[in-house]
């Protein structure tokens, strides 16, 4: 019984690591303020689930479910380009509820709050993830995988010109390099990246609705990049660890099921609030938030 929950809050921290790393790629590195980053991930669950349960192969569905998030991250920097900071977190914020509604609305597509049942667990070569050890080893593999592409990306010349965008995008302009492309690529790979994500929970879950990409499932996601401190993809995967770890014993002490959920929203928002006001850079942060 304990194993089994062990398993399945490993498969969780590995899903919120590729979500929270993605989302540091804009946020931490590009200084782009996206609360917009559930709605990819609820893109990416949708494709993967629409397209697994229509007969198509996971591999396909899972890497479709990628980049139909990416188109949406590329469409989004479109609108958003010239805008900073409170500015640019509203819009994003908007583009969230935008996806929101068509998934509780467009009821032919995605059944509205009925939701998708039954999406088949993922099949790779005949063999079938059927058991969460297996699903175990599939996610964390795709978590590495992630987390060294990402890495490469950000050591790379591409990832200075992300920072130097992020500190100074006037002067990166007067540099010669194009500030639209860099923040519309970096938005879009960091949405590729929740798409896979999405994909990987709604094929663990088996069952998606509107209800699982809420605006307030942002909390936990800032909460893990902000905590982990700016610009560090480790420090992200040990807040990750952390966050995920953390609400669980109020599962042990006597607390109504209906009240584990917003009990755990106050605490990632007061953790969030206390790191702002006394750590600004989080736990190996590069930058302060601002």
């Amino acid at each position: 019984m304990i194993e089994a929950y062990l398993i399945h809050l490993l498969i969780l921290i590995g899903i919120y690591i590729i979500l929270a790393i993605s989302l540091q790629l804009a946020m931490g590195f590009t200084g782009l303020l996206n609360l917009g980053h559930i709605a990819f991930y609820a893109v990416g669950a949708y494709t993967s689930a629409l397209l697994a349960l229509s007969g198509y192969p996971f591999w396909f569905a899972f890497i479709a479910a990628g980049i139909m998030a990416m188109i949406f991250g590329l469409i989004l920097s479109i609108p958003t380009n010239k805008l900073k900071g409170d500015y640019l977190a509203l819009a994003t914020l908007g583009f969230s509820f935008v996806i929101y509604a068509i998934a509780l609305n467009w009821t032919d597509l995605t059944r509205g709050p009925l939701g998708l049942p039954g999406i088949p667990r993922p099949e790779i070569g005949g063999f079938v993830f059927a058991d969460n050890f297996s699903f175990l080893i599939l996610t964390f593999a795709i978590v590495i995988v992630s987390y060294f592409i990402i890495k490469r990306i950000v050591e790379s010349p591409f990832g200075k010109v992300l920072e130097a965008t992020r500190d100074n995008e006037l002067a990166t302009r007067v540099l010669g390099k194009n500030t639209f492309k860099v923040k519309s690529f970096a938005l879009g790979i960091s949405a590729f990246f929740a798409g896979l994500a999405g994909s990987l929970y709604a094929h663990y879950i088996t069952f998606i609705d509107p209800s699982s990409f809420t605006i307030l499932q942002i909390i936990p996601l800032l909460a893990i990049v902000i905590i982990g401190g700016m610009a560090s993809l480790r420090g992200t995967i040990i807040a990750a660890v952390i966050l995920v770890l953390l609400p669980e014993p109020l599962r042990f002490i006597g607390f109504p099921s209906s009240l584990v959920g917003p009990a755990r929203q106050f605490l990632y928002a007061l953790i969030l609030l206390l790191i702002l006001i006394f750590r600004p850079k989080g736990f190996f942060g590069k930058i302060e938030l601002g």
